[in-house]
């Protein structure tokens, strides 16, 4: 099955007006790709896929399979209909893909027993491989160190977008040997991958992706003081983009580098007026210190 690691980019959905403004979509997704990305996750939380319609989640994926190849595009699933999420889950696969990215049901905080029947009839269900999408402050229910051992060890979950804040199930995981390890949330990157983690799935490397691809490469490479130096340079950056609600942030900043419009959908707002003065004065910074 397929192995996941580097830089992971979680896309946002840009907007238009309301519609899906497919124009930015490219200019955005040619702008990772040539910043040297290892790949997208689609429809994940940072692309506000909760306010899309299913018909809309698949006209975003099939948009970027025709600019990505299929080996470097995860997709979300996420809901807490199983009837209904595996219908979606067909329609996906009818797809190429390189994986599917699930969180558990969210909402109504199935017990242990039932975290672990729900991802084994998901990953039944499905021919490319899952990663398990470990969330609890989204999810309301949180994995027991057993359980998430036990679901990681089916054939088809082969990697974990880790944002559990449980370091003793980040440390199982990684010693488990069971999946790669992606470290989802953004200001731990630096300490994941010198702990063993695979990459990350970043939403603020939207943003100067190729410092995000380089930091990697750096850890990867065994050049940890210089990987220290640029994790401390994007610092800055990755605290400011979470400040208020993702993606709104996230979304401001590619505004200003001008790649989409600074749009949401509501309940999503856009960043307050202090926001964005923050992050204009952050990406000047960035930009100053490009080598």
């Amino acid at each position: 099955m397929s192995s996941f690691q580097g830089i992971w980019v979680p896309l946002v959905t840009p907007f238009q007006h309301g519609a899906i403004d497919f124009v930015g979509l490219r200019r955005l997704v040619s702008h990772l790709l040539d910043k040297g990305v290892d790949g997208l996750v689609v429809c994940g939380t940072t692309a506000e896929a909760a306010a899309l319609s299913k018909h809309e989640q698949l006209a975003v994926l099939d948009a970027v399979l025709e600019w990505v190849p299929a080996d470097q595009v995860v997709m979300g699933l996420a809901g807490n209909n199983l009837t209904e999420l595996l219908q979606l889950q067909s329609e996906i696969l009818k797809r190429p893909l390189a994986g599917l990215l699930v969180p558990p049901p969210y909402y109504i905080r199935p017990s242990q027993a039932g975290l672990e029947a729900f991802f084994k009839t998901v990953a039944d269900a499905s021919t490319v491989p899952i990663i398990l999408y470990d969330i609890p402050y989204r999810t309301g229910i949180a994995f027991e160190q057993a359980t998430l051992l036990n679901i990681v060890a089916h054939e088809r979950i082969v990697a974990i977008k880790d944002c559990g804040g449980n370091q003793a199930n980040t440390l199982a995981l990684l010693t488990s040997g069971k999946v790669d390890v992606l470290c989802g949330e953004d200001n731990q990157i630096f300490s994941a991958l010198c702990l063993g983690a695979k990459g990350a799935i970043a939403a603020s490397a939207h943003v100067h992706p190729e410092l995000f691809v380089t930091l990697y490469q750096q850890i990867r490479d065994q050049r940890l003081a210089e990987g220290r130096a640029t994790f401390f340079r994007l610092l800055p950056l990755i605290q400011s983009l979470f400040i208020e609600p993702n993606p709104a942030p996230v979304k401001t900043a590619l505004a200003l580098e001008g790649l989409i419009g600074d749009e949401l959908r509501a309940p999503m707002q856009r960043s307050s007026e202090a926001m964005v003065l923050r992050l204009k004065a952050v990406l000047a910074g960035l930009g100053s210190n490009n080598r």
